[in-house]
C-alpha cells in the first residue's frame, strides 16, 4: 500500500461527509495489517456533541471487516490549516496503532505533513497500561 493510495482514498471519501452546518469536510483512509483499506467521514448532527469524526468512522469500518491493526492512516480536510485528528481520535487510534503509526495529513491536492502517532500524542495510554488479555499487546 503506497501513501499515494491511501491518501486519494482519504481525499475520495470527503465529498461523501455529511457536513451540513459547517461545511467542513473531511475523509480519512486506514491501511490495516492486511492491506485492506477502511475509510470514512466525518457526520454532522443538529444536537453537536452528537457528530462522529472520520477517522472514527474509519476505524470501526476497519473493525466490522476484521482488521485490528492501523499500519497508517491518511486524513484530508480543505482550508489553510493542516486537518489533524482531535484528540478523542488521536486516543482512538492509540487504542489500535502503535507509537510510530504514520498519520498522514492532506488537502484536497495532497499529503501536506506526516506525523506519527507518538508525534500527535505523546506520553498516551493506551492498552499495554491495563491488565489484559495478551492479544491486545501489540
Amino acid at each position: 500500500m503506497t501513501e499515494d493510495t491511501l491518501i486519494k482514498a482519504a481525499i475520495a471519501a470527503m465529498p461523501n461527509a455529511y457536513a451540513p452546518y459547517s461545511q467542513f469536510l473531511v475523509g480519512a483512509a486506514i491501511c490495516d495489517e492486511n492491506g485492506n483499506i477502511h475509510t470514512g467521514v466525518n457526520v454532522e448532527n443538529a444536537a453537536y456533541p452528537q457528530g462522529s469524526c472520520a477517522e472514527a468512522g474509519a476505524i470501526a469500518a476497519m473493525i466490522m471487516a476484521g482488521g485490528t491493526r492501523i499500519h497508517q492512516i491518511a486524513i484530508a480536510g480543505r482550508g489553510g490549516n493542516l486537518c489533524t485528528p482531535c484528540g478523542g481520535c488521536r486516543q482512538r487510534m492509540r487504542e489500535f496503532a502503535n507509537p510510530d503509526t504514520p498519520i498522514l495529513i492532506a488537502d484536497e491536492n495532497g499529503l501536506r505533513q506526516r506525523f506519527t502517532l507518538d508525534e500527535l500524542l505523546p506520553h498516551s495510554f493506551g492498552p499495554n497500561h491495563l491488565d489484559k488479555p495478551d492479544h491486545l499487546d501489540k
